[in-house]
């Protein structure tokens, strides 16, 4: 008797080629439900609705299709267990083989602007995770696949084991399929549940050859069933990323994801810029970023809001770069970029999507908390010194106020000409913070902007910054001593500006 495969999926993409090679090279008899099987149909590929295999119709709109005794006995069957097989025999159930699913697209429901919670309830799939669960249970006498990138390597198995796939590999995709359910639940608990509870899950991608230092152990997991941000990402060249990379290339992605009408570049170390920049072309702001501070930029990950271009290309290969990332890069700058074949080149076309909460990890449990991504309004920002802002003052405000918000707290950063020159992160007083900012920008620092995360508790760092050259200053005021702070500015001269927003980042 031919095998028999059970085909009922919601993304169709390779399932005719799919079922073509099983009709045809290894003699399987198909069975599919409702939109597939009219695919398959059309298709000219011989198919029995399931409805007509289990004598039962469709029925409640098509949410009981798949629920029945003939299916999951077919599937859950023990072929080594004569019971088992006596039972299929009294019920007429043939064993099914193969079971090819995939689910009902809640995720890319929800995600749809003003989707109902009735429109999100219809699209939780419930024959297709009792498939996907049966049959991966039962993964000792069948395969299951539920991800078309699956479909070739199951033709292949068949092709290399005399059409038959191999207990290894049936082991692997009952895996993948009770990782699909898994996420997939996820998904909705997360949707459904209030803040009573938060659920959390991933599909591993692959093994990171350690984490932030040699003795731990990493592992990169994907959120979602389908690939988005960093899983999304296509490398042209370089060796594998690492956890450290990962962990920079976010940190730069958020920053870059800031800027969108100009040019900008931004070089990270450690979480921090050490330079960032707007310029007319891409490779105008990448070197005015690089100069930025050209000692820390060696080994640094840099992010690029434009294609990389080749002039921009050419720039990048003068230095030790560990990753660049750009929404592309062109065919002239991908030659330029291979003379350095070590540094890993990621093409990102969504830069500006990231997470909407981030999680932290502490004794016992974890944290969460929404993503900072707040979007800055300068018609919101109060002017409270007697100096007023021009129009170009008030943009070198905002790009310093946009950096400042990426820099590890207590952060302080200096910029002019939409470039920063001087950052100073993650001290344990925001004086120190100041000090170590001016001391970089050095003399560039006359004249420049000043920038800081939280309010400044005392004056003490408007007069060091006053001393420095600083003329303008963006910060987010609330401290009780904000008026110490203001008339300081006033009497030094200063124009002030409170956001109103603080933007601490641990």
């Amino acid at each position: 008797m031919a095998r028999l495969a059970l085909l009922s999926v919601s993304n169709k993409t390779g399932i005719i080629n799919l079922a073509r090679s099983l009709v045809e090279e290894f003699d399987f008899d198909l069975i599919s439900s409702g939109g597939t099987a009219q695919a398959l149909k059309d298709a000219g590929l011989p198919v029995t609705k399931v409805a007509d295999y289990t004598g039962s119709p469709e029925i409640l709109g098509g949410r009981v299709k798949t629920l029945h005794p003939r299916i999951h006995g077919g599937v859950l069957a023990r072929r080594d267990v004569p019971q088992d097989i006596t039972d299929l025999e009294n019920n007429q159930i043939r064993p099914i083989d193969l079971v090819v699913v995939n689910l009902y697209p809640f995720e890319e429901t929800i995600a749809k602007p003003g989707v109902t919670l009735l429109e999100a309830v219809e699209q939780i799939d419930i024959g297709g995770p009792a498939m996907l669960r049966a049959s991966s249970k039962n993964f000792g006498h069948l395969a299951v696949l539920c991800d078309p990138a699956q479909y070739d390597e199951y033709l292949e198995e068949l092709r290399q084991n005399n059409g038959e796939a191999s207990l290894e590999f049936r082991q692997k995709a009952a895996l993948k399929g009770f990782s699909h359910t898994a996420s997939y639940d996820q998904a909705i608990a997360s949707y459904l549940a209030d803040t009573q509870q938060y659920t959390l899950s991933g599909t591993q991608l692959q093994s990171l050859r350690y984490g932030e230092n040699p003795h731990q152990p990493a592992t990169w997991y994907q959120t979602g069933t389908t690939p988005t941000g960093w899983a999304a990402a296509t490398k042209l060249q370089g060796k594998e990323l690492s956890y450290n990379n990962l962990v920079d290339l976010e940190a730069a992605r958020r920053i870059i994801a800031e800027f969108t009408d100009t040019p900008a570049a931004t070089i990270i170390k450690h979480t921090n810029p050490c330079g960032t920049a707007l310029g007319s072309t891409i490779s105008e702001a990448y070197q005015k970023a690089f100069n930025a501070d050209s000692t820390s930029a060696f080994g640094g990950i840099v992010a690029l809001n434009r294609p990389i271009d080749a002039a921009t290309a050419s720039e990048l290969t003068k230095t030790f770069l560990e990753c660049v990332v750009a929404p592309s890069c062109d065919a002239d700058a991908q030659e330029i970029l291979a003379k350095k074949s070590n540094v890993r080149v990621l093409t990102l076309a969504d830069l500006s999507s990231g997470p909407k909460d981030t999680v932290k990890a502490i004794a016992g449990g974890f944290l969460v908390q929404a993503s900072d991504d707040v979007i800055a309004d300068t018609s919101k920002w109060q002017v409270v010194t007697e100096r007023q802002p021009t129009a170009d003052e008030l943009a070198e405000l905002l790009f310093a106020w946009k950096v400042c918000k990426h820099v590890k707290s207590n952060a302080i950063v200096v910029t002019s000409d939409r470039t920063t020159l001087g950052v100073g992160a993650g001290q344990m007083n925001r004086v120190g913070s100041v000090k170590i900012a001016l001391e970089q920008a050095g003399e560039k620092g006359k004249g420049a902007t000043l920038a800081s995360d939280g309010f400044f508790p005392f004056d003490d760092s408007v007069k060091t910054a006053a001393a420095a050259g600083i003329t303008a200053i963006v910060q987010p005021g609330g401290s009780l001593r904000d008026k110490d702070s203001i008339k300081a500015a006033n009497e030094l001269g200063l124009l002030m500006v409170l956001t109103g927003v603080r933007h601490f980042l641990h």
